[in-house]
């Protein structure tokens, strides 16, 4: 039964009318799963030497369990946004003689050999295999081993539960941001706690039962919350969602705009998609602490730029980059209508407007850093609003893949919507505020290249009209290619 349910699957991927397209973004996807898997062989082998330099008076496994509990944490949170559930197509089975049981342990047996449990792998096994030839005792070491792998599937399982139900979600990236906080101001050493769980796990060696069971558990959890709906009654009775409506007179400020900029809010604020998008959008703010935090990229100023304009880009690159999918199910009844192509734009563009000020706004705590990391966030929201906004409208001219609006994928996962030229769009994007402030920093000095950047994006608002414009006249011919596109059934 299960070699039947994967030839179906195949089956069904491989006569996909969006086959070649789905094939190529997998290749891409394939090549990165690839590197990252490198990556993680390379520490695996490599942490115990490093571990052992870099803390010579203690035990390389010892160090390593202290961090464990961090990284099955962030290992949560990222699953969260781009591990893909596994779904199947349950209604033609459920009028076959074919038991709900099979069905059901089939598809969460595919997340068992999801890429998110094998990568890990990649760190655990080498490590364990260097631990044996440094003199470990095997049965400690196949012991811990098999408990690092029952957590990860553990893991796995949980994130069925987190997905089910975002509180979950917004626990875990607390625990780990706020624990992450606390341990850099040494408040609080969570380490030590972690450290001592699994340090046990290890010392005992059986302690690999204890991720076991708790793995048994969580999978008869899961197996018990799909059994419930797994109906045919279920599958066709129609749900009913209570309406609500949102007072936005406040737009109308807006004059010819308001009506699309009302649609837009309502569409964020309706549908999964774009709910997932705008949270997504709301951690690119954290983007700066990866390098701002770090001494290394202080005598690196254009890489702090590159960060600098992702902090306040992150709403403009995820909603921006999916314009005009977003209305691609009700595209063709818009342009039916007589509807000036510039309105519906300048909507858009105004809407990334808002969300780059929103976004410079909540970024004023970087001025811990300091002012002239402050500034730099300033000049790339200039950035981000003169220049990269219409970079970012204008490629959406070659975005032609219909987005389902209540799609329940993952925002990052998700390749609805997505095609191998936003990768060539994205070069101007990242590459153009590196240059422009760059040049004026080599040959003058850091304001000069601050104020440089910051200039363009005033430049850019200042010839909004005639950019537009431009940019209206490409989307026009190009609609009707857009709309044959967009009737397309993924």
């Amino acid at each position: 039964m299960v070699r039947k349910l994967l030839s179906l699957e195949w089956k069904q991927f491989k006569r996909s009318p969006n086959f070649q397209k789905g094939l190529a973004i997998k290749i891409i996807l394939i090549l990165a799963v690839v590197y990252f898997a490198v990556s993680f062989l390379f520490l695996g082998v490599g942490a115990f030497f490093i571990i052992e330099d870099a803390f010579p008076d203690q035990d390389p496994i010892t160090v390593v369990n202290n961090y464990l509990i961090y990284w099955f944490l962030f290992d949560m949170f990222y699953r969260f946004f781009m591990q893909q559930m596994p779904v199947l197509n349950v209604k033609p089975f459920m009028v076959l003689p074919i038991k709900r049981e099979k069905l059901i342990h089939f598809v969460l047996g595919k997340t068992a050999f999801s890429v998110f449990n094998f990568l890990p792998q990649f760190f655990f096994l080498p490590f364990s295999i260097v631990l044996l030839f440094q003199g470990y005792s095997p049965l400690l070491v196949i012991g811990w081993y098999l408990a690092m792998l029952f957590f990860t599937l553990c893991v796995n399982f949980l994130n069925f539960l987190i997905n089910k139900n975002n509180t979950f979600f917004y626990i875990i990236a607390t625990l780990l941001l706020g624990g992450i906080a606390l341990q850099i101001y040494q408040i609080v050493d969570f380490t030590v706690y972690g450290g001592m769980f699994f340090n046990k796990i290890y010392e005992i060696g059986y302690g690999f039962l204890i991720p076991l069971l708790a793995l048994i558990l969580l999978y008869r959890i899961n197996y018990t919350i799909i059994r419930k709906g797994f109906y045919l009654d279920e599958e066709i009775r129609k749900k009913t969602k209570a309406v609500s409506s949102q007072d936005m007179s406040f737009l109308n400020r807006f004059g010819d705009v308001a009506p699309f900029l009302k649609n837009d809010i309502k569409l964020i604020i309706r549908n999964a998609r774009p709910k997932q998008v705008l949270l997504m959008s709301f951690l690119f703010l954290f983007y700066g602490l990866i390098f701002f935090t770090q001494d290394i990229y202080r005598d690196m100023p254009a890489v702090l730029v590159f960060a600098s304009v992702f902090v306040t880009g992150g709403f403009l690159m995820t909603f921006g980059q999916l314009v005009p999918s977003w209305d691609s199910e009700y595209y063709k009844m818009m342009m039916s209508q007589n509807i000036p192509y510039r309105l519906y734009l300048k909507s858009k563009w105004i809407l990334m407007i808002v969300g780059c000020l929103v976004s410079l706004v909540l970024s004023i705590p970087y001025l811990y850093f300091g002012m002239d990391i402050f500034l730099m966030i300033a000049a790339g929201a200039a950035f981000n609003v003169g220049l990269n906004s219409f970079i970012t409208l204008l490629g959406g001219v070659l975005n032609r893949v219909p987005v389902k609006l209540n799609e329940k994928a993952k925002a990052f996962s998700n390749t609805q919507g997505f095609n191998p030229t936003q990768l060539i769009i994205a070069i101007p994007k990242m590459v153009g505020p590196m240059l422009i402030f760059y040049i004026p920093y080599k040959f003058i000095n850091f304001e000069a290249g601050i104020f440089a950047l910051a200039l363009s994006g005033i430049i850019g608002l200042v010839f909004y009209k005639p950019i537009l414009n431009k940019i209206e006249e490409v989307y026009q011919k190009t609609k009707y290619k857009t709309i044959a596109a967009y009737d397309e059934k993924n």
